[in-house]
């Protein structure tokens, strides 16, 4: 997992902690006190969520724990885990940019893309200039790699 994953996590589990878990605590009581537990949709609203919560909070505590930390800025060289990679797609000529990162991290959105992605795993060990297929659902696409920083 990168440095910056690992962050996120902890700052996830830290608010879960911290305010999350007070809060829902606190909704319980407020709801008990409301009579009936059979019939009361607050107080089963509430438990629902702190079991959520709470799972979370198992599942974080977990991920941080086996988590092996890489410094990234500290590799060179051909793609690995850690590499930000800037691609051109041969037929449409369109630029894209990944992150190569842990599963726990990846975010299509934020163009962070799981290391155990075909397209990461087709990548891997290239450098620049190289050209690579990649089978996707949408057909064969090329891509070739103009661009590898470790940041």
């Amino acid at each position: 997992m990168t440095v910056s994953g690992y962050t996120d996590l902890d700052m996830e589990l830290k608010k879960l902690r911290s305010s999350e878990r007070p809060e829902i605590i606190k909704a319980i009581a407020e709801a008990r006190e409301h009579g009936d537990l059979s019939e009361n949709a607050e107080y089963h609203s509430a438990r629902e969520k702190q079991s959520f919560i709470e799972g979370r909070i198992k599942e974080l505590e977990s991920l941080i724990g086996l988590a092996e930390i890489i410094d990234v800025s500290k590799l060179s060289g051909p793609i690995k885990f850690g590499a930000t990679v800037t691609l051109i797609d041969e037929d449409t000529e369109i630029e894209i940019t990944y992150k190569f990162v842990g599963e726990f991290e990846a975010d299509l959105e934020k163009n962070l893309l799981n290391i155990k992605s075909p397209l990461a795993r087709a990548l891997i060990g290239k450098d620049v200039g190289d050209s690579v297929d990649v089978k996707t659902p949408g057909g064969l696409r090329s891509y070739e790699v103009i661009k590898v920083d470790y940041v």
